[in-house]
């Protein structure tokens, strides 16, 4: 089962990240997945906003991990510039989302080394500010948030 909507703004994608965000708990994983400037970013600074950070989400691209506290710890990883999934074995993602809220942004450098239950989000350009978002539940719980978001959108 996936979830398919469109965003017409940067803004909208944000609200989006939001809507996910507060539906977060301790332990659950989010992996951002879509080409350079599709709005991964974006969707993370909305679920930060969500979990009730007030920091500003910064894109991680030359940090791999960055850490922000609101009502739950958001652990954002950026996975971008890893040479050796390997690498992320030694950042223990897992571990760290147990302790509050993993968002990972290009997970497809490393999926063996990510959490097989997640909330799976895919970005795609759709026009010159718009963006199309798949969303996919890997799991009970991600589908638990997924059912959540629903009736403001249009199910696939």
């Amino acid at each position: 089962m996936t979830l398919t909507l469109e965003t017409a703004t940067p803004g909208a994608t944000r609200r989006l990240g939001e809507r996910i965000g507060r539906r977060l708990r301790a332990g659950d994983v989010v992996l951002l997945s879509g080409e350079l400037g599709t709005g991964k970013t974006v969707l993370a600074q909305g679920i930060g906003r969500g979990l009730g950070v007030r920091e500003p989400i910064k894109s991680s691209s030359f940090v791999i991990m960055n850490e922000y506290e609101g009502r739950l710890r958001l652990f954002h990883a950026d996975l971008y510039r890893l040479e050796d999934p390997g690498q992320v074995a030694e950042l223990a993602l897992d571990e760290l989302a147990q302790h509050g809220v993993l968002v990972v942004e290009w997970p497809e450098r490393a999926p063996a080394e990510l959490p097989p239950e997640h909330l799976l989000v895919r970005l795609a350009y759709h026009g010159a500010r718009g963006r199309h978002i798949e969303i996919e539940p890997h799991g009970p719980r991600y589908e638990e948030i997924m059912r959540k978001l629903q009736p403001r959108a249009r199910p696939s």
